[in-house]
């Protein structure tokens, strides 16, 4: 997180936890506003890559599980890296901004990513760099973001004395976007949105990218998960109609050849215990040998936790699942917002 951006959020009365924005003040308020408000936050948990060059585009045409001939400034796009052997290493959103393209990922997973990804450059002509701090991103989520943000667009754009032209706005789900902007426009668009928007901390937007399945891959999760099995195909993250990437040959015979045993789903916990990304599941027809993994957790608003979790298709039809061992809480669970592909 970028200092000068930290300090004005803990102005705003942020609580701050290793660049991360924990609340502003009252954790169970912030998470019942999610449910039914419009609520904002800091995304600073979120880290950004910028590939530019004339080669960028092919280059990650030959990487990345996504077709990135269809994204655009307008047109964002959920994706993969994989290892050769079809593990996700880091799942992400991709959008291009003039001639470069964004991927934004876990900060946590950026010096790795940028690291792997440099061994294949070769001749190309493609730079990669870490602008995570270069960039403010406020997620803005609730029923009146597509009037908030069209207003806010409005206001900026009417030679606005404090918000300068410097501002893209993202659609990454339903009824939510996320506003970019510079550090040094940052606050005055904070303070504007604020008007209709309620701050909340990031445990909420992540709760909202659970409630939306959308996976988000951890470094304890790194390796664990094919694509499909965390529904990046139900989502547009994998293209099979584009040609080779590192692991393609083992996500379309998976596709094509292959029944897919575990799929990701979500799923409801009524416990108080810490329950983390990658703790195991288990359940009765299974035996000893775990029948999935958490993916992304987060508090609820109804209490508890809701989560992404990969499970034994089998196992969801016939057993309950447990946390941990077979003695652990059992998960209960619920619709996603999508159809998973047959």
């Amino acid at each position: 997180m970028n200092s000068d951006w930290q300090t004005y959020l803990c102005n705003q009365h942020a609580v701050i936890l290793n660049n991360c924005v924990l609340h502003f003040g009252d954790i169970s308020a912030e998470l019942s506003d999610t449910r039914n408000k419009t609520i904002m936050t800091d995304l600073s948990h979120r880290g950004l890559i910028q590939f530019s060059g004339d080669d960028a585009k092919n280059f990650l045409q030959s990487q990345l599980s996504c077709d990135i001939r269809e994204i655009s400034s307008e047109i964002a796009q959920y994706g993969g890296y994989c290892t050769s052997k079809g593990r996700i290493l880091a799942s992400f959103l991709l959008w291009q901004k003039n001639q470069s393209v964004i991927m934004q990922l876990p900060a946590s997973l950026v010096a790795s990513t940028i690291k792997r990804l440099s061994l294949y450059i070769l001749r190309s002509k493609v730079q990669l760099t870490d602008i995570s701090n270069a960039w403010i991103r406020i997620g803005v989520a609730g029923p009146n973001v597509s009037v908030l943000t069209a207003e806010f667009c409005k206001s900026a754009n009417n030679s606005d004395p404090v918000i300068d032209k410097e501002i893209s706005m993202l659609h990454v789900a339903n009824n939510r976007m996320e506003v970019i902007t510079s550090l040094e426009n940052a606050p005055a668009v904070w303070e504007r949105l604020k008007q209709n928007a309620n701050p909340v901390g990031t445990a909420c937007w992540d709760w909202l990218d659970i409630q939306s399945g959308i996976p988000i891959i951890l470094p304890e999760t790194q390796e664990t998960f094919l694509p499909q099995m965390i529904n990046l195909d139900a989502i547009g993250g994998v293209s099979f109609k584009k040609g080779c990437y590192p692991g393609q040959e083992i996500v379309a015979r998976t596709q094509y050849l292959g029944k897919l045993k575990r799929r990701m789903f979500l799923v409801h916990f009524t416990t108080t215990e810490t329950i983390k990304a990658g703790d195991a599941l288990y359940s009765a027809d299974m035996v000893d040998q775990s029948c999935g993994n958490i993916v992304n957790i987060a508090p609820s608003p109804c209490g508890g936790y809701d989560a992404l979790a990969v499970i034994q298709q089998s196992s969801v039809n016939t057993c309950n699942i447990h946390w941990q061992s077979l003695q652990g809480p059992i998960l209960k669970i619920k619709s996603l917002p999508y159809t998973l592909p047959v």
